[in-house]
C-alpha cells in the first residue's frame, strides 16, 4: 500500500496559506463545541523518524485553546512502566470528556519496533493486535473520537533529513545511533508498517497516511482530517437520531398494543447459578482456628514469591450488602507485608472518574508487577448497580460484558492472576445482619438507607448477578461463589482460594 503513495504531492504557498487559515478557525470552533458536548478526542501520530511529527503537531495545536489539550510523548517504556501490561500507560492518559490528547508515538510501537527487535512475535504478536483492537473499540464505543496518522516519507528522504538534523549543532542531539540503525532497516520496517496499517484500520479508528515530503501539504491534510472527523463527531452528538439513522417514533393510540407479550422470555429460561448454592455450609470454630493462621502464613510467603517474580495479583470482591466482604478482606490482609498490597474501595465514581471511560479508574489502580490489589467492589458495578439503577443504558451495560472480559484477558496475558469472588447470602440472613447493625451502636455506621433500598430490589439484582456470572466467568478469570451465610466458612474459602491461586503462579 505505502509504495503506491504519491510522495510528490504539493500545494502552492497561496493555496496553502488560505486553506490553513480557514481550517484553523474551524478547528478552534470545533474544539469549543467538543468541550461543551463532553466529547473526548484522541489523536495518534505515528511515522518514520524524521517525518516531522513534532512540527506537524505544533502546527495543529497553534489554533487550539491550550487549556483543553495535552501532548503525550511516550517513548521507550520506563523500568516502572514495564511492571504493568503494555496498554496501562496509555489508558492512564486517555482523554476526559471535553478534552483532547495528542500521542506522539503510541501503543503501535508494541507491534512496530518491539516486533522488529524480536520482543513480540508469534502468539504474543497476535495477542497484541487483539488487545489493540479491543482497546480502540472500547474507547470508540465509550464515546472517544480516535484519529490516527501515519507520517510517510521515503528512505531517501529520511536519510536526507537525519543528516540535516545531525549537521546542525542545535538539533544534532535529536539523532541517535538507534535512528541510523532503524534507517538501515527501512525496508524491513516498511513490511511491518504495511501489516500494522492493514490490520488496525477500522471504521471507528481509521488510519490516515500523510504524504510528508512537502510540509505545507502535510499540514493541510492533518488539519483537514481532524476538522472533518470533529465535524462528524460533533454532529453525531448534536443530532444523535440522524447519526444513527433512527426513524422517528411512531405514535399509537391510547392503550394500543404494538405487539403481543410473549408467554415466555429468554431470561425466564436462562439457567441459574445462585439457586444451586448450598448456604448451609459452615465450619466449626476448632477447624477455623486450625486453618486460618496456616493459610495466612502461606499467603504471606506467596506474596514475597510474587514480588520476587514480579507477578501481579488482582482480587475482586462483589456480593450482597452485609455479605461479609470487609471481614474477608481483613483476614486476607492480616499477615501481609503492607508495602506490597493495596485495598481499593470502589464507590460511586467521582467527577474526575465520570469524565473518563468507565474502565479508566480500574486501569489506573492495576497493581504493578509483584504487588497485590484487592478491590472492595469492582468494575462489575457496571453490570450490577449501574444496570439495576439505570445509571447506564441497556446498550452500554450489555456491551460491558465483552469489554470487561477483554480487560481481564489482557491483564492475564501480562502474567497477572485475576481472582473474583461473589459472596452469597440469602435474604433472611441479610435481614438478620441489617437488624444487628441497626441495633448495635458500634455497627450503626455500616447500615444506610441505600442498603434498605437495595434490599427492596433483590429480584432485579439477583437477575443481574446471574447474568454477570454466566457472561464473565472465563477460563482465565473464573468466578468463585462463596457460601457466606456462615462468616467463618466464607473467610476460609476465600483465603484458601487466594492462596491456591497465588501459589499456582509461583
Amino acid at each position: 500500500m505505502l509504495e503506491l503513495v504519491d510522495l510528490t504531492k504539493k500545494l502552492c504557498k497561496g493555496e496553502c496559506k488560505e486553506a490553513v487559515g480557514k481550517l484553523r478557525d474551524r478547528l478552534a470552533e470545533l474544539q469549543r463545541r467538543a468541550r461543551d458536548l463532553g466529547l473526548p478526542v484522541l489523536l495518534v501520530f505515528e511515522g518514520w523518524e524524521g517525518a516531522g511529527k513534532g512540527t506537524l503537531m505544533n502546527d495543529l495545536i497553534l489554533s487550539l485553546d491550550p487549556r483543553g489539550f495535552e501532548v503525550r510523548n511516550l517513548g521507550t517504556p520506563t523500568e516502572e512502566e514495564r511492571f504493568y501490561p503494555f496498554l496501562w500507560r496509555y489508558w492512564r492518559w486517555t482523554p476526559a470528556r471535553g478534552r483532547m490528547v495528542l500521542f506522539s508515538r503510541s501503543w503501535y510501537r508494541h507491534v512496530f519496533d518491539d516486533r522488529l527487535d524480536g520482543r513480540v512475535a508469534g502468539k504474543k504478536l497476535e495477542e497484541a493486535y487483539g488487545d489493540i483492537l479491543n482497546f480502540e473499540r472500547q474507547l470508540a464505543t465509550g464515546g472517544t473520537l480516535l484519529v490516527k496518522f501515519f507520517l510517510h516519507i521515503s528512505a531517501k528522504e529520511q536519510k536526507k533529513r537525519l543528516k540535516a538534523l545531525e549537521e546542525n549543532p542545535v538539533t544534532a542531539w535529536r539523532v541517535s545511533p538507534r535512528d541510523w540503525e532503524l534507517h538501515a532497516r527501512y525496508d524491513e520496517r516498511l513490511r511491518i508498517v504495511e501489516e500494522m496499517l492493514q490490520r488496525t484500520d477500522t471504521g471507528h479508528a481509521p488510519w490516515t497516511v500523510v504524504e510528508s515530503h512537502d510540509h505545507d501539504y502535510a499540514v493541510v491534510k492533518v488539519l483537514a482530517t481532524v476538522v472533518d472527523a470533529l465535524e462528524r463527531a460533533v454532529r453525531a452528538r448534536e443530532f444523535p437520531l440522524e447519526a444513527a439513522g433512527t426513524p422517528p417514533p411512531v405514535e399509537t393510540g391510547a392503550g394500543e398494543r404494538t405487539q403481543d407479550t410473549p408467554p415466555l422470555t429468554a431470561s425466564a429460561l436462562r439457567p441459574t447459578v445462585l439457586g444451586n448454592v448450598d448456604l448451609s455450609r459452615s465450619i466449626s470454630p476448632k477447624a477455623y482456628d486450625a486453618e486460618i493462621k496456616d493459610l495466612q502464613e502461606r499467603f504471606r510467603s506467596a506474596q514475597y514469591a510474587l514480588y520476587r517474580k514480579r507477578l501481579p495479583l488482582v482480587i475482586a470482591f462483589e456480593g450482597w450488602d452485609a455479605a461479609g466482604k470487609g471481614g474477608c478482606i481483613k483476614r486476607l490482609t492480616q499477615r501481609l507485608d503492607p508495602r506490597g498490597y493495596q485495598v481499593v474501595p470502589i464507590a460511586a465514581p467521582n467527577d474526575l472518574e465520570r469524565s473518563h471511560h468507565y474502565l479508566w479508574r480500574f486501569w489506573v489502580s492495576f497493581p504493578k508487577g509483584g504487588h497485590v490489589a484487592i478491590f472492595d467492589r469492582s468494575w462489575y458495578g457496571r453490570v450490577l448497580v449501574e444496570r439495576v439503577e439505570k445509571f447506564a443504558s441497556e446498550e452500554a451495560w450489555r456491551r460491558s460484558y465483552g469489554e470487561i472480559n477483554e480487560m481481564e484477558l489482557h491483564w492475564c496475558r501480562f502474567g497477572a492472576r485475576v481472582l473474583k469472588f461473589w459472596l452469597h447470602i440469602n435474604q433472611e440472613e441479610q435481614l438478620r445482619r441489617f437488624e444487628d447493625r441497626k441495633n448495635t451502636p458500634e455497627k450503626n455506621w455500616k447500615i444506610t438507607d441505600e442498603d434498605w433500598r437495595n434490599r427492596e430490589k433483590w429480584p432485579q439484582y439477583e437477575a443481574a448477578v446471574e447474568e454477570m456470572l454466566w457472561r464473565t466467568s472465563t477460563a482465565h478469570a473464573p468466578w468463585t461463589i462463596v457460601e457466606a451465610n456462615d462468616k467463618p466458612f466464607a473467610r476460609i474459602k476465600v483465603l484458601r482460594t487466594v492462596v491456591e491461586g497465588a501459589e499456582s503462579l509461583i
